[in-house]
C-alpha cells in the first residue's frame, strides 16, 4: 500500500493533521477543510471520507470503508477502528416512501435524518457493518461483523446482529496495555 507523502497531506488543507498520519494514495477524501486527523492514525485503500469528520489518535480505518460525516459529523475517539467495508452515516434519506430521496432532489421534497455519530475510545467495528445516524458507540464496545447499529450502545459490550444487540460483556484489560503504550510513545 502506498501512502501520501507529508507534502501531499499538507496540500490537502485538513482542518487539523497530527504527526505520523498514513493515508493511502487510493483513498478519496472530500471537504478536507472539515476533516481533523490525530497522530498515528491510518486510512487504507479505497476509503471514502467526506463532510465533518474528526479522527482521534491511533485510529485505523481499513480498506473499502465509507464515512459520510455530512453536516452533523462523525467523530472517532482514540484507539478506535473500522474493519474492512464498514459504512458510517450521520444523515440518511427517509425510506418510507412518504418523500422523495437522493441528492438530486431539492430539500423541500425530502425528509432526511441528521444526527451525529461518535465511535468511542477503544471501539472496534467488524467487517461490513453499518452505523446509522445517532447510533453512538460507547467506549470499549465491539461490533460483530455484518451488524447494523441503529441506536446508541453502552460501554464495554459486544454487539452483534441486525439490528445490533448486546450479546455479552467485553473485557477492559486493554486499558492497561494502552497505559504502557502511551508511557513508551508519548
Amino acid at each position: 500500500m502506498a501512502f501520501l507523502t507529508e507534502q501531499e497531506l499538507a496540500a490537502l488543507n485538513f482542518k487539523s493533521l497530527g504527526g505520523n498520519v498514513k493515508i493511502s494514495d487510493k483513498a478519496s477524501l472530500y471537504n478536507t477543510e472539515m476533516i481533523s486527523i490525530g497522530a498515528n492514525s491510518r486510512i487504507d485503500d479505497f476509503c471514502l471520507i467526506s463532510g465533518n469528520v474528526t479522527i482521534g489518535r491511533n485510529v485505523h480505518i481499513a480498506a473499502y470503508c465509507n464515512i459520510a460525516g455530512g453536516a452533523p459529523g462523525v467523530k472517532f475517539d482514540d484507539f478506535s477502528g473500522l474493519a474492512y467495508g464498514c459504512h458510517v452515516f450521520s444523515q440518511s434519506d427517509d425510506y418510507s416512501g412518504k418523500t422523495l430521496t437522493n441528492p438530486t432532489v431539492p430539500d423541500k421534497y425530502k425528509s432526511e435524518t441528521y444526527k451525529s455519530v461518535t465511535i468511542g475510545r477503544h471501539v472496534i467495528v467488524g467487517a461490513q457493518s453499518i452505523i446509522l445516524p445517532g447510533a453512538n458507540l460507547a467506549e470499549g464496545c465491539s461490533v460483530g461483523a455484518m451488524s447494523m447499529v441503529t441506536k446508541p450502545t453502552k460501554s464495554w459490550g459486544i454487539y452483534f446482529g441486525i439490528p445490533a444487540k448486546r450479546i455479552k460483556e467485553r473485557s477492559n484489560d486493554l486499558l492497561k496495555l494502552e497505559e504502557g503504550y502511551l508511557n513508551e510513545n508519548c
